[in-house]
């Protein structure tokens, strides 16, 4: 008797502790079902005064103006693609190397000290970030190619830097994942320690390092703080490296702060926007980790 109790006890404390995890887990499913009704609720509203091609194509942005007001975001988009795009540009070389160093080359110790930093990376807060690029990035591009140094060369090379964590975790993980009998084939059939590198190891960690290049993607596409101190601000279409640039998420932090009626729902509406980049790029991270490339 005293077993069967202790057996019951032991079943109803793991079934409880399961009710906790469900909770736990639907917490965290609501409150985005909560948040995305909130975003849609609040900025869906302004298509019917603006169409949505108007919203998305036009580039001019004067939503305070009494006698024509002017909702076009293309130019935010644009600067939100070509400073993630150029981040990437200048991060994902550096991030895939720096992995393969620290996974294949480096001594332990040495792996254990670079990934100590590569952490400590990720933890500075995106105001320190934007900080050093006012201080030390804007004032070399000032010098060096003139310009008042706030601009879209500016805010690439800060993002670069605040991805640089994300690309080169998740490429170390999926390298020092992958079977020990891949390296050890191709070494045993007569290649390189670079050939097995290049031609082996690194096309079999793809669908990996290609997740971390899209999640490194959701983290330029969102950042604020560091691209608003250091892009310019400036809401215009780019039109090259040097030209100031606003993001979407720098417009709505700009705007925010005095915005009412439909200047407050275009805001919204841009919100909206942006949902749905990062939505895509997380849907393409689950294709693209549901479906790894099997090496025969």
């Amino acid at each position: 008797m005293n077993m069967k109790k202790k057996i019951l006890q032991r079943s109803r404390k793991e079934k409880s502790v399961e009710i906790i995890l469900l909770l736990c887990a639907l917490v965290s499913v609501i409150s985005v079902l909560f948040i995305s009704f909130f975003i849609f609720q609040k900025g869906l509203p302004l298509f019917r005064t603006v169409t949505i091609a108007e919203f998305l194509l036009g580039t001019n942005w004067s939503p305070s103006s009494q006698t024509n007001p002017q909702f076009g975001i293309l130019p935010f988009i644009a600067g939100s693609v070509y400073i993630t795009l150029s981040s990437l540009l200048l991060a994902v070389p550096i991030g895939i190397m720096t992995a393969v160093f620290m996974a294949e080359i480096a001594s332990k110790k040495a792996a254990e000290v670079m990934r100590s930093v590569v952490q400590l990376l990720a933890g500075i807060p995106s105001v320190i970030y934007g900080f050093f690029g006012v201080i030390v990035i804007s004032k070399f591009i000032r010098e060096t190619f003139g310009g008042s140094g706030y601009s879209m060369l500016s805010g690439a090379i800060i993002l670069a830097i605040m991805v640089l964590p994300t690309i080169i975790n998740i490429t170390e993980v999926t390298l020092t994942s992958l079977p020990k009998k891949i390296k050890e084939g191709s070494l045993s059939l007569g290649a390189t320690r670079w050939q097995t590198i290049l031609k082996v190891q690194l096309p079999a960690a793809k669908s990996g390092i290609i997740a971390g290049i899209v999640l490194g993607m959701g983290r330029a596409l969102g950042e604020t703080m560091a691209v608003l101190m250091v892009a310019g601000n400036a809401p215009i279409m780019p039109k090259g490296p040097l030209s100031m640039v606003r993001t979407l998420t720098m417009n709505i932090v700009t705007d925010m702060g005095y915005a009412s009626g439909d200047h407050m729902t275009a805001l919204f509406s841009t919100s909206i926007v942006l949902f749905l980049f990062i939505l895509i790029l997380n849907i393409s991270v689950n294709i693209i980790k549901g479906n790894p490339e099997e090496i025969q």
